[in-house]
Order: C-alpha cells, then sequence, then structure tokens
C-alpha cells in the first residue's frame, strides 16, 4: 500500500476549510505541523502574539487528531530542519501545502519541492486583485470597496448599496464620551488550559511584554465565541466611535477579531456573513454594519492584495529619509511624560494590540512627524502586536503609516498635532504638555513636530492638493524658528528617552 499524501498546515492556516487541507481527509493524508525554533527565538517577539500563535497551532493539532487525521507535530530547529525529519521518516509521501501568506514562507515551500495550492483564506486572491489594479490609472481603496460589496453581495440592495451610500465613515468619527460611562462593558477573557499554560511556560526569555491572561483565545471555538459576543454586544455602538480612544478603556467597541482572521480560526466570511445577520434583522445600524464591513472586505483585502503586488521591495521604501532610531517610549510606556504615547503604548505592552487609530494617530503619527525609520517601525509593530504579520505591517507602516513609499498607498501623510488627539480622545486632560502651544518647554511635541514635519518636507508637499493648505499656513507662522529650535529639543528628547 501506497504511504498516505501529506499536508503539511502552517501557524496562520489552522481551519479545515482553508487550501489543500479542505481536500483532505483521514483515510488519504496525514497532517504535518512543524514548531520552530529558529523562528520563536529569532526576535523579541511580544509573549501574547507568541503565546496565541503557538497555543493555537497546538490545540488545532489536537482538534484535526479528534476529527481522525494522524497529526506529526514536529518540533525543530528550523522550518527546514522540522521538514527534512518527517520526509526521512516518511520517504516517498507527497507533501502539500496551502500557498502561504508571506514571500519567505513560499520560498521555502519551493526550495523544499513542496507542492502548493491557492489559499482560500482571503476573499480576493493576489492574482484576481493584481487583475483588478491592472485596469486602474490609480489605486485607490474606496474603488476597491466598492468592487467588493457588489462582488460579495454585502450590504446591498440589487445593485445600490444599503442605507443609499456607499461608505457612512463621516458619521463614524465621534469623539468618545467624557462623562467616564462604559456602554461597551468588559471584553471576554478565557480560562488557561493546560495547552496554553505549557507554551507559557516555554517562552523564550527574549520576549517582552506582560504574561497572558486570556485576553486571546486559542482555539476555533473561543474565536467563535469572541464573534458572537460582538456582533450581540458591540456592533450597534461600533460605528459611531470607531475612531475615538479613552485612557480608561482599551477596547471600547472594537471587535478584536484580527487575531483570529490572520491565524485562520475565523474566516472572512464567518465574520461578514454574521453583521450582515445582525443587519437584516435590524440589530445593528448600518452605519455600524458598513463601517466595520469596510474594515473586513475594503480595507484588510486591500492591503493583502498591495504586500503582493508590490514586494519584496516595497519594504525598503524610505521617500522622506526618514532614519530616527524607534522612541525609547514605544518599548518603555512608563518613560514618557506625553501621556497619550504612554497610554497606547501600554496598552502594546499589557495585551500585544492597540486599536487602529491608537496605531496610526498617536504612534505611527509620533514616527511619521519625528522621521523613525521606517524598517525599525514596521519590525517593532510585527514583534509587538497579536495579530502582526509582514502582510499587515509592511503596506500600513510603509505606506499608510509613514507614507515612505510617496504616496502609492495614500494620497497624504496622516500627520497630525495635538489638536487632533484632544478632539478624539481625553489623553490631553492632565497631560504635562499643552496640546495647544508649538513652542515653550510645555508645548505638546506633537503640536510641535507637525509643524517643523510641515516645514522640514515644503517642497515635497507643497504640490500636494491634499495638503498644501497646512503646507502654506505653516510657511506663514511667524514663529517659525522657534517652531524648528524647539523641534530640535524634542527631537533630542526623544532620542535620549526624557520627552
Amino acid at each position: 500500500m501506497s504511504p498516505k499524501a501529506t499536508v503539511w498546515v502552517l501557524g496562520d492556516q489552522l481551519n479545515v476549510r482553508i487550501g489543500a487541507l479542505k481536500q483532505a481527509s483521514p483515510r488519504t493524508h496525514r497532517i504535518l505541523m512543524v514548531e520552530s525554533a529558529h523562528k520563536i527565538g529569532g526576535r523579541p517577539w511580544h509573549r501574547q502574539r507568541l503565546h496565541f500563535i503557538i497555543s493555537s497551532m497546538r490545540h488545532f493539532a489536537d482538534e484535526l487528531r479528534n476529527d481522525g487525521f494522524v497529526v506529526e507535530y514536529v518540533k525543530a530547529p528550523t522550518m527546514t530542519e522540522g521538514f527534512g525529519r518527517y520526509m526521512a521518516k516518511h520517504p516517498g509521501t507527497h507533501v502539500t501545502a496551502t500557498a502561504p501568506n508571506s514571500l519567505a514562507a513560499r520560498a521555502l515551500m519551493e526550495r523544499l519541492g513542496v507542492e502548493t495550492v491557492e489559499s482560500n483564506q482571503f476573499l480576493t486572491t493576489p492574482g484576481e486583485f493584481a487583475a483588478w489594479a491592472a485596469t486602474r490609472k490609480s489605486l485607490k481603496m474606496e474603488d476597491f470597496y466598492r468592487r467588493q460589496r457588489i462582488r460579495l453581495g454585502y450590504l446591498m440592495d440589487g445593485d445600490q448599496p444599503a442605507g443609499g451610500k456607499w461608505n457612512f465613515d463621516a458619521e463614524n468619527r465621534e469623539s468618545p464620551p467624557r462623562d467616564g460611562s462604559n456602554p461597551w462593558g468588559e471584553p471576554l477573557c478565557d480560562a488557561l488550559d493546560d495547552i496554553d499554560k505549557a507554551v507559557i511556560a516555554e517562552l523564550p526569555d527574549n520576549c517582552t511584554g506582560d504574561e497572558p491572561v486570556g485576553w486571546w483565545s486559542t482555539t476555533r471555538t473561543g474565536a467563535f465565541r469572541h464573534l458572537r459576543h460582538f456582533v450581540e454586544h458591540l456592533l450597534p455602538t461600533f460605528g459611531p466611535h470607531e475612531d475615538a480612544m479613552l485612557a480608561g478603556n482599551w477596547h471600547l467597541a472594537h471587535s478584536m477579531l484580527s487575531p483570529y482572521l490572520n491565524n485562520g480560526l475565523l474566516m472572512p466570511a464567518d465574520v461578514c456573513d454574521a453583521v450582515q445577520w445582525s443587519y437584516d434583522n435590524g440589530r445593528v445600524p448600518i452605519a455600524s454594519a458598513e463601517g466595520f464591513i469596510r474594515q473586513v472586505i475594503g480595507w484588510r483585502e486591500y492591503v493583502h492584495g498591495l504586500y503582493w503586488l508590490w514586494m519584496p521591495g516595497y519594504l525598503d521604501k524610505n521617500e522622506l529619509g526618514a532614519h530616527r532610531a524607534l522612541p525609547t517610549a514605544f518599548t518603555d510606556p512608563a518613560s514618557t511624560r506625553m501621556r497619550c504615547v504612554g497610554v497606547c503604548a501600554g496598552d502594546v505592552k499589557q495585551r500585544g494590540w492597540a486599536h487602529h487609530i491608537q496605531r496610526l494617530m498617536v504612534l505611527g503619527n509620533l514616527a511619521l512627524i519625528a522621521g523613525v525609520e521606517p524598517r525599525a517601525l514596521n519590525d517593532w509593530m510585527w514583534s509587538s502586536f497579536v495579530d502582526g504579520a509582514e502582510w499587515v505591517m509592511v503596506p500600513n507602516v510603509i505606506g499608510m503609516t509613514l507614507h515612505a513609499d510617496g504616496g502609492m498607498m495614500a494620497t497624504k501623510p496622516y500627520a497630525a498635532g495635538g489638536a487632533y488627539i484632544d478632539r478624539m480622545s481625553d489623553y490631553c486632560s492632565g497631560c504635562t504638555y499643552d496640546r495647544k502651544k508649538r513652542v515653550g518647554d510645555d508645548a505638546c511635541p506633537f503640536t510641535t513636530l507637525y509643524w517643523d514635519f510641515l516645514l522640514r518636507h515644503a517642497d515635497r508637499f507643497a504640490r500636494n492638493p491634499r495638503i498644501v493648505t497646512q503646507v502654506r499656513a505653516a510657511q506663514k507662522l511667524k514663529d517659525a524658528d522657534a517652531v524648528r529650535d524647539r523641534a530640535a529639543d524634542v527631537l533630542h528628547l526623544l532620542d535620549t528617552g526624557r520627552l
């Protein structure tokens, strides 16, 4: 009897409906999973990120065994050595895998001679996205998103958008409630089981961040529990405050489902179908349903498509010539007097997570206007966020956050001063710095660096219609020299961890 074929399941493809595993059965296939010591110890991963990945893999291996599969879970120094050990034990077996979600993993599969099948983990394949992009003079997420709505049928009334508009973003920018109320309750927190505890005990010494306590489920059952909780209790209020930030509430109405989507425990259709059902049954307003659907079928799929379209060279983009080191405040939140940065970086340290506006308009904004090296920010975010993946971080950091691609992805840099942070959060209350001041020892670093950023890059952005008004305002400042002097002081304090 010929040996069974093998499906190699990677750690971000943990679903029996994905690619090669969808075509397998216990009668005809073995399962290979490899836990690589090199990948685990290769960089200072956040403890909760590493725990989530490894524990989810081990739980999924048990799930497959319960389904009748023979699973060989190999712990090895490298992926290559783990594969070699397996092949030495099962010579002649034919190995297939789902096409990996990174360039490096795809190169590994090709080098090892592993046959790959196209992934269905996303709603749009890289080839489909490239074909769409080839028809456009310029790429805009909104155009892609509308195409997705029509193609997939989410929130549609015939051939028209539900509610009469494609986008309710303008209605979803309310400032946070400032009365101390918490209409969102507390997120689910799962008890750690024996597998979770074993993984935690084995984590390498170079990990960063706080110990896992159960914020991130490591099973598909748990992921669905988090999905149901979001749709039933948080989705109705998601829209209005999706861009808001509160020092005393790290989650608000955000779903926190991205880790499960990124490692396969949830599929995009699982999430979008649940949201569509809730809207159809009158349980959620259109603005909240649309705002969330846009994140999944629009932004997430768009970022994934751009990764495959523009890599590998895209990671090396640095059009603004930014070379500053990562701020100490990002890795040591207690070191900064900037309340907004301390809160957001503290959230990352505690849980390996912060929502999209904290990432873009606080942490990313500071990196942009301070001139932080793009690779430095990319590496830190990839290592520090529980939902981190190369395909996620590279376009978001290089293009959206740092404008390091010169405008390939976003038509303007997302730079802002303290006024924006004050409008969308309660962070400025009680802060050492005054968000209204751009000069002086107590001037808000964001406000100072915002105006200095515009002055530094005036020649480039004076030709950009989306930001030219702000550039001209900067050039008319009577205290421009004082702004530059204060900015130099701010950057020195930032570099020395004393800001």
